[in-house]
């Protein structure tokens, strides 16, 4: 089995393979690149993107600085924005789809490390594929751990740790992060606490 299969697969690998840290260091550059940008420079911005995910929809834009380990492994769908310091384990797949937004200082890892300290000292890590749905928001400071998957339209508190699968149409906070209410007809009245909505 090829590491590339071990890490699709979910498996332990070592990040000393052959080739590994090269490959790293390669996206790595591009990333440097984006992140030295001028808010100008929105074309360069968009061909750097195109070229350091696997798949960059139309209308993304990420707010530099913007910290990821590979970039190849991540997909992202139409018209989505990500805040300063959005940060993307991703040397296993990370999927977005359409219309998320992430706010400043959110962490989505699919990659973590097995407990017993003997495998850490090899240097063992294991990555499993993270899918955030269409129209998510991620609140500030929230971190989302490997093989979860968001359902769309939900939004996640900020500060949440996301720790397992959370469904479609609902708010979910807190550390673990669980749901505590769907979304409804109250949310199309008020848009934050008490505050009316006042334009259509």
């Amino acid at each position: 089995m090829t590491l590339e299969e071990r890490i699709r697969s979910g498996k332990l690998y070592f990040c000393t393979a052959p080739g590994f840290a090269e490959e790293q260091e390669r996206c790595l550059e591009l990333l440097y690149d984006y992140n030295a940008t001028r808010p100008g420079e929105k074309a360069k911005r968009r061909e750097l993107l195109s070229r350091f995910f696997g798949s960059v929809g139309e209308n993304l834009y990420i707010e530099p600085p913007l910290h990821a380990s590979f970039g190849k492994n991540t997909h992202w769908g139409n018209n989505c924005y990500a805040n300063f310091n959005l940060t993307l384990v991703d040397d296993g797949e990370i999927r977005f789809g359409d219309h998320v937004m992430l706010a400043p200082n959110v962490v989505i890892t699919a990659t973590g490390h097995p407990v017993h300290p003997e495998l850490r000292k090899k240097t063992a890590q294991f990555s499993i594929p993270v899918r955030i749905g269409n129209n998510v928001w991620i609140g500030a400071g929230a971190i989302i751990l490997p093989g979860v998957t968001i359902g769309d339209n939900t939004v996640i508190g900020a500060g949440s740790v996301v720790t397992h699968d959370i469904p479609a149409d609902c708010v979910a906070v807190g550390s673990p992060c669980r749901v505590i209410r769907e979304i409804g007809e109250r949310d199309m009245k008020y848009y934050y606490q008490d505050r009316t909505i006042d334009v259509e």
